[in-house]
């Protein structure tokens, strides 16, 4: 149901905007390392490797060391790397851009996404190949992302920087994400929330929004 006082909405990334399979890249790098995904999974959470990327503490030269590091394999090139990484980005609905387009007429657009930078270079090529449009930049006014910000969802102070930085006001801003943890940290700041559930998609939940 549409919320009349609502004049920004911030959208997260992945299983929003971008279908994603995270399990995907567990899996790609256990077939690159020969171990089982089990492994990989325990192996990058131990060091937590995802963390460390996305918050920005490594850069890329960093984080594909430290994956060769963490797997002991050191003949592992970038783009093998790079490759694995990425396998669990999808595809982006050309008609949720679309309504991204739509939504602009009347709101403004936030996108605030935990990430990396290989990450977003690969979005936006899956980007252009679906829907000719270059960046993610042509469709917000600003992009925050954890690895330029320094934090991650659902830490409180990301939001706040957001609200801050863009001059939003919290009541009037609609934020989705398809991670509760994230949701409700939003939700304790007083931004109105939607919590985006699969296979229900942000063309459902807006409808009410768009034009």
């Amino acid at each position: 149901m549409k919320n009349s006082k609502i004049k920004n909405i911030i959208f997260d990334l992945g299983d929003v905007i971008l279908n994603i399979d995270v399990p995907v890249a567990s899996k790609s790098f256990a077939e690159l390392s020969g171990r089982e995904q089990a492994e990989i999974l325990e192996l990058f959470s131990k060091n937590a490797l995802f963390r460390q990327f996305e918050t920005g503490e490594l850069d890329e030269a960093g984080f594909r060391n430290y994956v060769r590091k963490i797997l002991d394999f050191s003949d592992l090139s970038d783009e093998a790397i790079d490759t694995a990484w990425n396998s669990l980005l999808l595809d982006l609905p050309p008609e949720r851009v679309e309504l991204l387009q739509n939504l602009a007429k009347n709101y403004r657009l936030f996108l605030l996404s935990n990430t990396s930078s290989i990450h977003i270079t690969q979005v936006n090529k899956i980007l252009e190949a679906s829907t000719g449009i270059k960046r993610l930049d042509d469709l917000f006014e600003t992009v925050f992302l954890s690895y330029e910000m320094g934090l991650m969802k659902p830490d409180p102070k990301i939001y706040q920087k957001v609200l801050e930085q863009a001059g939003l006001e919290a009541t009037e801003t609609l934020f989705l994400d398809d991670n509760l943890a994230n949701i409700e940290a939003a939700s304790k700041l007083g931004i109105d929330t939607i919590h985006v559930q699969k296979p229900v998609t942000i063309l459902e939940y807006l409808k009410d929004y768009a034009v």
